[in-house]
C-alpha cells in the first residue's frame, strides 16, 4: 500500500528541485543488463536482448557517459558486449529497465541535484521477484552522491514526460489503474507528481492503449519535443488496436494549455506498417517516439520497416544540430519496452 503524504515531508519542489526536461545537458545514461529470462521468452531472446542494449550502449557513449548497472555474475559480459564503453556498476538488479526502476533526478536552478526512488511493484505485480528493482533507484542515488526523495507514488520513469518548464503528460490507464495506486483519486496522484516533480500542469492522455507489459505508458505514445510542442505516434492503420485511444489523446492535448498557458504544437509521426506480435503473442509495442535525448544526439529505433526512415527525417527536422543514430530495436521491443525505456538520464 501506497503510504500516506504528510505536510511536512520532504519533497523536492519543495526544497527548490524540478524534473529538467530530457534535452537538457546530462552528466552520464543509466542502464541495466538484461537477466531476467521470463522477459524475453527463453535464453535466446535474453542474448538478443543483451546484443541490442550493447548496440544502444555503444551508440550513446558516441555522446556521454554510460553507466550499465549489471549483476556481479553477469559484469564481465557486459563490459565484453560494449566494448569497454561503459562503465560497469556491480549492483543486485532484477530486470534491464532503467527508465522504469532508476531514479527520477532531479535539479534546482543553483546547481544542486537530487533523485525521486518512486514506489516500484514490478509494473502492477507483472514479475517476481522485483525487490532488488524496488532499491535500485536508491542506490544510483547514492553512488552520484545527490538527495533522495522517497515518493508516496506507484510510478515509473517511462510513465511521465516533462518539457522542463511545469508541464507533465502521463496516462490514465497507468497511473490511475488499480494495479498501480487503487488508494488514490486522480487529485492526489497530482499531487504526488507535483510535489516530486515540480509539475505545476498534469495533462492525462487517457487510457485503452493495447500496451499491456506497462499498462499504457506515456513514452511510447507521446513526448514533449520542445516547451509546448509534443511528438505523437499515430499509428499507421485505422485498424490498429490503440488508432482510437490516440485519436483521443491528439484531442486531449489539442483542446489544453501547458503550464505556462500555450496551445500544444502537435508533431505526429506515423508509427511502423508493420504490425507484428511480441513472443507472447501479443502485438508489439514497437513505436517511434521511443527515442532518447543524450547531449548532443538522438538514439532511435528502426524496426527494420518502411517507415523508419521517415521517422529518421521527421526526428532529425525536431531536433537540428543533433546528431541522429537509429538503432535496430526489434529485440528490445519484444521484451516490452524501447530505447527509451532502457535508458535514464541523470542531468548536471
Amino acid at each position: 500500500m501506497t503510504k500516506r503524504l504528510d505536510a511536512d515531508d520532504p519533497c523536492p519542489a519543495r526544497d527548490g528541485f524540478a524534473m529538467p526536461a530530457e534535452w537538457s545537458p546530462h552528466i552520464r545514461t543509466w542502464m541495466c543488463w538484461p537477466c531476467r529470462i521470463e522477459t524475453w521468452g527463453g535464453p535466446d531472446g535474453l542474448l538478443r536482448a543483451k546484443q541490442a542494449v550493447a548496440r544502444v550502449a555503444r551508440a550513446i557513449s558516441s555522446f556521454e557517459q554510460v553507466v550499465i548497472a549489471a549483476r556481479p555474475l553477469d559484469a564481465a559480459e557486459a563490459k565484453l558486449a560494449t566494448s569497454g564503453k561503459a562503465e560497469i556498476y556491480e549492483v543486485p538488479i532484477d530486470d534491464s529497465w532503467a527508465r522504469d526502476s532508476g531514479p527520477t533526478f532531479v535539479a534546482a536552478s543553483d546547481g544542486r541535484r537530487g533523485a525521486v526512488q518512486w514506489e516500484f511493484n514490478a509494473w502492477g505485480n507483472k514479475y517476481h521477484p522485483w525487490a532488488d528493482d524496488a532499491q535500485f533507484a536508491g542506490r544510483v542515488a547514492r553512488r552520484s552522491d545527490v538527495r533522495i526523495y522517497q515518493a508516496p507514488l506507484v510510478c515509473e520513469g517511462g510513465a511521465i514526460h516533462t518539457d522542463g518548464e511545469g508541464t507533465l503528460i502521463t496516462t490514465e490507464q497507468c497511473l490511475l489503474n488499480a494495479n498501480r495506486n487503487p488508494h488514490l483519486d486522480r487529485q492526489q496522484v497530482e499531487e504526488r507528481l507535483a510535489l516530486f516533480t515540480g509539475a505545476r500542469r498534469v495533462i492525462w492522455l487517457g487510457e485503452g492503449f493495447s500496451d499491456d507489459e506497462t499498462d499504457g505508458h506515456v513514452d511510447n505514445i507521446a513526448c514533449f519535443l520542445a516547451p509546448g510542442r509534443v511528438l505523437v505516434g499515430v499509428p499507421s492503420s485505422r485498424s490498429h488496436p490503440d488508432f482510437a485511444p490516440v485519436m483521443e489523446a491528439i484531442r486531449r492535448l489539442s483542446d489544453t494549455r501547458d503550464a505556462e498557458g500555450r496551445r500544444i504544437e502537435i508533431v505526429e509521426v506515423e508509427q511502423p506498417l508493420k504490425q507484428g506480435t511480441d513472443w507472447r503473442g501479443r502485438p508489439l509495442q514497437a513505436s517511434y517516439v521511443n527515442f532518447y535525448l543524450p547531449s548532443g544526439g538522438v538514439v532511435m529505433p528502426a524496426f527494420d520497416d518502411r517507415n523508419d526512415e521517415k521517422a529518421r527525417e521527421l526526428l532529425a527536422s525536431c531536433f537540428p544540430g543533433r546528431d541522429i543514430l537509429q538503432i535496430l530495436a526489434n529485440d528490445i521491443v519484444a521484451g516490452g519496452g524501447g530505447i527509451h525505456c532502457i535508458t535514464q538520464q541523470e542531468p548536471e
